[in-house]
């Protein structure tokens, strides 16, 4: 009888993959029209707000890897990123490109460590977990200015987005803890990349910009995707029959059941969760503004699965870079709600922020693009200068 049930079991789980995509095709067929639609939405966003934002940096991350700036950092920036993260110094580099960049450039880059041999699996594994973030072009940009019509919010996302995420790195030092305390990543085997020279440039570029291709490519078909995706459930009545069986939870915190599509679809895939949660109608926009946090932290199980797309290459498991979100969705709402009941400037419950006019709403906003340029020159200054100074430090050493 045991035998029987293990069998069962086994057969069930064997079956259910290939039963799901069987529903699915059927799907594509009963709700053509409206998975139509779906699509060419999903095709508009990609080629209208991820390619725009993501190729640039993709090809600049490629390019960083042919040469020595990612080493300077690494030595340089070891003393305080072993520490705090318990990760090598190289570690600053896959941070700070993951926070400018956004998803997935954190996790490819991490993946390029790992495959390069620049880092133990533990410590890939901590880097994966706080490195893979939402970009300041998305949060401020996309999320605050054109969803929620003001840069003020937007700034206020990026800020818990930003500190949520080094919170995370901190506790996830402990992650094991003792699999690196005998292994270092200097003992690892150097890196196979080319470094760039001008008689090599045409074709390390010609390379860098075929795998950022093929990377925003894969990055389109899961956006297509999980759109369809999502309309299949609307479509069907599952995401219905899924709010219905939340309505209590969510009646028993008082928050207000019209987020709970919004939520359910932005576990899915975010830029659909975030723009069906800012168009809820609400007198308190501070509700608003924590469950985007919380989004933004998440990422969605489309981020997710673009991030194993790009580690399955690797030793990496998905598993803690998984938990890692799930800590940084709520620590970035609980940030957000300290810091809105906190900072009256950040509390915009009894002001009316939306308009069709966004840069009306808010003084900031004509100055937004100057900021994210500032930004931008500021960190290339820096860069610059670690890369001077370890030059000279170097240079005295062999002296």
């Amino acid at each position: 009888m045991k035998n029987k049930s293990h069998f069962i079991t086994l057969s069930i789980k064997r079956n259910i993959l290939p039963s799901l995509l069987v529903a699915f095709t059927i799907c594509l067929v009963l709700f053509s029209k409206e998975n139509l639609s779906a699509t060419k939405n999903g095709l508009l966003l990609w080629a209208n707000s991820v390619v725009p934002a993501l190729l640039p940096f993709f090809i600049a991350t490629e390019l960083l890897g042919h040469t020595n700036v990612v080493s300077y950092i690494g030595k340089f920036l070891n003393k305080f990123m072993k520490p705090i993260f318990n990760v090598p110094g190289i570690g600053a580099y896959a941070f700070v490109m993951g926070i400018i960049s956004g998803y997935p450039i954190g996790a490819k880059i991490v993946t390029k460590f790992r495959e390069n041999g620049d880092c133990t699996k533990a410590e890939a594994e901590r880097l994966l977990a706080f490195t893979n973030n939402s970009g300041p072009l998305f949060i401020i940009g996309t999320v605050g200015i054109t969803m929620f019509g003001n840069t003020l919010i937007g700034f206020l996302l990026f800020i818990t987005h930003f500190l949520g995420c080094i919170i995370v790195g901190f506790l996830f030092r402990f992650w094991k803890f003792k699999d690196s305390e005998n292994i270092s990543y200097k003992n690892s085997s150097k890196s196979t990349n080319q470094n760039i020279t001008l008689s090599n440039l045409g074709e390390i570029l010609s390379s860098s910009i075929m795998n950022s291709v093929n990377s925003i490519v894969i990055i389109g078909g899961f956006v297509i995707l999980f759109s369809v995706i999502i309309s299949i459930l609307k479509s069907s009545g599952l995401l219905q029959i899924a709010i219905n069986i939340f309505y209590p939870f969510f009646d028993f915190l008082g928050i207000n059941v019209n987020f709970i599509q919004g939520i359910l679809s932005g576990i899915i895939e975010l830029t659909n969760g975030l723009s069906s949660i800012v168009q809820v109608s609400t007198k308190s926009i501070s509700t608003t503004i924590i469950i985007s946090s919380f989004l933004l932290g998440f990422g969605g199980l489309s981020v997710l699965l673009q991030v194993l797309s790009i580690t399955s290459k690797s030793d990496i498991s998905i598993k803690p870079y998984f938990i890692g979100k799930l800590l940084h969705g709520i620590i970035s709402a609980v940030l957000t709600y300290i810091i809105i009941h906190i900072f009256p400037i950040f509390n915009l419950d009894i002001v009316p922020i939306f308009s069709s006019n966004v840069n009306n709403i808010n003084p900031i906003n004509a100055y937004g693009n100057y900021y994210s340029l500032s930004i931008a020159l500021l960190l290339f200054i820096f860069t610059f200068f670690l890369i001077y100074k370890y030059k000279n430090y170097a240079y005295s050493k062999r002296k």
